[in-house]
């Protein structure tokens, strides 16, 4: 594999929440999550579908609860295996995946849409935070 596209070692994605890492597609860069399985990691563009502002990772790792990654903003509840939502108000939509491979204990970025970027945070200011209402106080 090309180690421009190594994300991470297998050994750093959390069993209990996510890595954080940033993709480029051209000029612009995204955020997207790895997520450990039984089996390997499965990676995912890193927002919730009922509102694509709300990160799922937003810099501490999503919250893991009874093996479903959790929408802290809504409450959803996503797979962690398929990124399908179980629950809450995007209930049947499935998060999107970034194509990845594990070689040698290592998670590398095959996703053609994407180069990877960096490890963390794109660095974009994070929309997710505090209300969505705007108030000028006057």
């Amino acid at each position: 594999m090309d180690e421009d596209s190594r994300i991470a070692a297998v050994d750093d994605v959390p069993q209990d929440g996510s890595f954080l890492f940033t993709v480029r597609d051209g000029f612009d860069t995204s955020e997207a999550i790895l997520v450990a399985l039984a089996d390997g990691v499965v990676a995912f563009e890193n927002y919730c579908p009922h509102w694509t502002d709300v990160r799922l990772d937003k810099g501490s790792g999503a919250t893991v609860r009874e093996d479903e990654l959790v929408c802290e903003k809504h409450g959803a509840t996503f797979e962690r295996g398929s990124g399908s939502c179980t629950f809450g108000p995007c209930e049947g939509a499935v998060l999107e995946e970034v194509e990845t491979t594990v070689e040698d204990g290592a998670v590398y970025l095959t996703d053609d849409r994407y180069e990877f970027e960096n490890q963390g945070s794109s660095g974009d200011h994070d929309l997710s935070s505090g209300s969505r209402i705007g108030f000028s106080g006057q």
